[in-house]
Formats: structure tokens, C-alpha cells, sequence
């Protein structure tokens, strides 16, 4: 069975991981311009003030920072600081044939740490939350990276 298959119960596992990271990344510049269109403000540029159907009453005032969206700028800051580890380390993990089952705990877990992060994070809960939650899927990828290494170096 070719390892780059979807008939490969590896591969498929974190392509479904992968896949799930990806567009709960990519959802993230979503809720940031819904989020601003919401309260026409926490722009970033010059040329947004502009007027235009989507702004029709521009003020100097859309450029100056808010809360309620760089929340979810910096989730996803946090996000683009995390996942192509990820995407990387599932990859050549996978290739090492682990077994499913603990290939779907990792990939998975990790996923589900990363979720629970967000939803600690875009709820407003305290840092110690976040990071114990950033803190699971952290050591799962040093658990795959490591386990990767053993096996490319093993005689």
C-alpha cells in the first residue's frame, strides 16, 4: 500500500487532522472581517478609511486598535505560529508508520488541543488555560518530532 494513500488509514488520518487545521485557520481571517465589518472599526490601513459601499461613513477612528477584533487577530497570529510545525511534524510522523491508534491520538489530540485553545482564547479565559491547552498540543508535536528522529537515525 502506497504510505501517500488515502487507502492508507495513516495518511487519511492526518489529512483529516491536517485539513481541519487548515480551514479553522483560514476561518480566522473570516471572523476577523466579520468582526470589523460588525463594528466598522480595528482596521490596519490607510486605504480602508476610504469611502466605500462597505463604509460608507469613514472616520480616522476605524484605525485605532479594538479589542473585540484583534482577539481574533492574535488567535490567529497564534495559529500561523503553530500549525505549519504541525503540518510538518504530522507529515514525516506519519511515515514512520506508527500504529493507527496512536497516530489517531496525537494527530487528533492535537487537534482537539488546538480547538479547546481557541475556544479558551475567544471566550477570554485566563492564560493559564491557554497555555496548559497550548501546552497539550506542544508536547505532542515534541512527542512526534522525537519519534520521528529515533526512527530516521535507528541503524
Amino acid at each position: 500500500m502506497d504510505k501517500l494513500s488515502f487507502h492508507n488509514p495513516l495518511f487519511s488520518t492526518y489529512a483529516v487532522a491536517a485539513c481541519i487545521m487548515i480551514l479553522k485557520a483560514v476561518m480566522m481571517s473570516w471572523l476577523t472581517v466579520v468582526r470589523m465589518m460588525q463594528v466598522k472599526a480595528g482596521f490596519r490601513s490607510p486605504e480602508d478609511i476610504k469611502k466605500t459601499i462597505l463604509n460608507p461613513n469613514p472616520s480616522s477612528e476605524q484605525l485605532a486598535p479594538n479589542e473585540y477584533v484583534d482577539r481574533i487577530r492574535r488567535i490567529q497570529l497564534n495559529d500561523l505560529e503553530n500549525l505549519p510545525f504541525f503540518l510538518v511534524a504530522g507529515f514525516l510522523f506519519i511515515l514512520t508508520e506508527p500504529s493507527v491508534a496512536l497516530a489517531q491520538w496525537l494527530l487528533y489530540g492535537y487537534v482537539v488541543s488546538r480547538l479547546l485553545h481557541f475556544a479558551a482564547y475567544f471566550t477570554a479565559r485566563t492564560h493559564d488555560t491557554r497555555a496548559t491547552l497550548w501546552t497539550v498540543g506542544s508536547l505532542i508535536l515534541i512527542f512526534m518530532s522525537c519519534w520521528t528522529l529515533f526512527v530516521a537515525l535507528r541503524p
